[in-house]
């Protein structure tokens, strides 16, 4: 089972496709792809700052 740590960076990493996939979708002016990028992110971030962290020492 994956640490806080490697949970962490993937999420990072998702969070960067997310602003590179963002930043074509304004240039195109897809607003139903940014909402679902806003929508992405926020589900993203609330995992990420998630307390009691998403895995316990044992």
């Amino acid at each position: 089972m994956p640490g806080e740590k490697e949970i962490n960076v993937n999420l990072f990493e998702r969070l960067d496709l997310l602003d590179r996939l963002e930043r074509v979708a304004k240039k195109a002016n897809c607003e139903p792809v940014l909402q679902e990028i806003d929508f992405e992110r926020k589900l993203i971030e609330r995992k990420l700052y998630h307390t009691p962290p998403l895995t316990e020492k044992q």
